[in-house]
């Protein structure tokens, strides 16, 4: 192979353009600086090889970022680099889009059938909507591959099948939203005549008896310790703490976090709009700490950028994010630095909205008083919390009868 030189190549003159795009989107000058420098090494591999802007496809980019030499730690994947300038290039047209397969279309036109049925007839929300078509996606990727769907031959085998195979991929599997899920699918498949049985009879259910545990907390004293680590991050500590504290002082859900936008926000009146579960939404009070917390991130962090969600990330191009797995990454690194033992071994965002309940049990507020801070939408849902009130417990309890037998 003839040594890589510095002349002009083939991908120069998109180059300049495609750096342009990406700095609206607040990426750095040293982020566009290593891109254009790869992507030059890029364009001259492919003078090399004979290749052409216009030749390119997915996997042949792939390939030739692989080819690439890299350090080893590297944090621009050269593979990744290279397929997101094809796909800058298929944009501008410069490349031909590639056509689906009759496999893909397909597959395509039923999940957007699917998709339409769940946000308008089922009324579910987009969260749960995505979570519905990830679960279908992966279904039929396990049972049919990247070949035609044939939904009459499925059986419920098929269906434990693919379950086993979820459940064996995490330890321990923790979502116990996959039953729901995949039911929410086969009802569709059924009532729309695709399968020839309702295969949402024969998913397993999560076996989940109420009050099978207790809620799993930390101490108030522990919380603090959590949250006085996170605002000391030199990084992104006014995000990072802005968004614990939310979920430590109202008790807010990961996702809800994650769905705030900065017009949500009542400065005037001291209130956030909360957008809860079933497309609730709720006004809470803001404690002067989250207020302060908020504005801090505000004047501080946040970068400028054109969406209006709340939080976003700290790199370009400063999205929001696209589930709570950012909340987890945080807590995880507290509870590391802090020495803090967290009450179970997977670290999960709703510890801190526990947390407040339990608290505010052995504090002395009613079951009422917690479901309406929680925004439960029934009180049995609640109701955990009282195994935790064992004064309340104790002072309810009828004597134990020994005593009277004895007699």
């Amino acid at each position: 192979m003839k040594p890589l030189n510095k002349t002009i190549n083939c991908l120069d003159c998109y180059i300049g353009s495609f750096e342009e795009s990406l700095s609206a989107k607040n990426y750095k000058p040293a982020t566009l600086e290593n891109y254009r420098h790869n992507l030059r090494r890029l364009g001259r591999l492919m003078e090399i090889e004979g290749i052409a802007p216009s030749d390119l496809t997915a996997e042949l980019a792939f390939e030739l970022g692989l080819r690439l030499p890299t350090a080893p730690k590297a944090q621009i994947k050269l593979p990744n680099l290279a397929r997101r300038f094809l796909q800058y290039l298929i944009e501008i047209g410069v490349v031909e889009r590639p056509p689906l397969t009759a496999a893909e279309a397909e597959r395509r036109e039923l999940l957007g059938n699917l998709e339409l049925y769940l946000l308008r007839q089922r009324g579910l929300s987009p969260r749960s909507v995505k979570h519905v078509l990830g679960f279908a996606t992966r279904f039929l990727s396990h049972r049919f591959g990247d070949g035609d769907l044939d939904l009459s031959a499925l059986v419920s085998r098929d269906v434990i099948a693919f379950m086993e195979h979820v459940i064996a991929r995490k330890t321990p599997y923790r979502d116990k939203t996959l039953s729901t899920h995949l039911r929410c699918f086969f009802q569709y498949l059924f009532a729309q005549g695709l399968t020839n049985t309702n295969l949402a009879l024969c998913v397993p259910r999560v076996h989940k008896p109420w009050g099978s545990r207790l809620p799993r907390y930390l101490s108030p004293d522990e919380v603090e310790t959590v949250l006085a680590s996170v605002a000391t991050n030199p990084r992104r500590g006014a995000r990072d703490y802005a968004m614990l504290l939310l979920m430590a002082r109202l008790g807010m859900r990961a996702p809800e976090v994650m769905a705030v936008q900065l017009d949500d926000i009542d400065w005037r009146a001291g209130q956030i709009l909360v957008r809860g579960k079933g497309q609730r939404h709720d006004r809470l009070p803001i404690p002067p700490d989250v207020g302060e917390a908020i504005s801090t991130y505000l004047r501080e962090e946040r970068t400028s950028t054109t969406t209006r969600t709340l939080f976003v990330s700290h790199r370009a191009p400063n999205r929001p994010f696209k589930d709570s797995q950012i909340i987890n990454s945080i807590l995880r690194e507290a509870f590391a630095a802090t020495g803090v033992k967290p009450p179970t071994p997977y670290v999960g965002t709703h510890v801190l909205r526990h947390s407040l309940a339990t608290n505010l049990v052995r504090s002395g507020a009613s079951l009422d008083e917690i479901g309406d801070l929680l925004r439960h939408r029934s009180r049995a849902t609640t109701m955990i919390y009282a195994k935790l009130d064992t004064d309340g417990l104790r002072s309810i309890a009828q004597p134990w009868p020994i005593a009277e037998a004895a007699r």
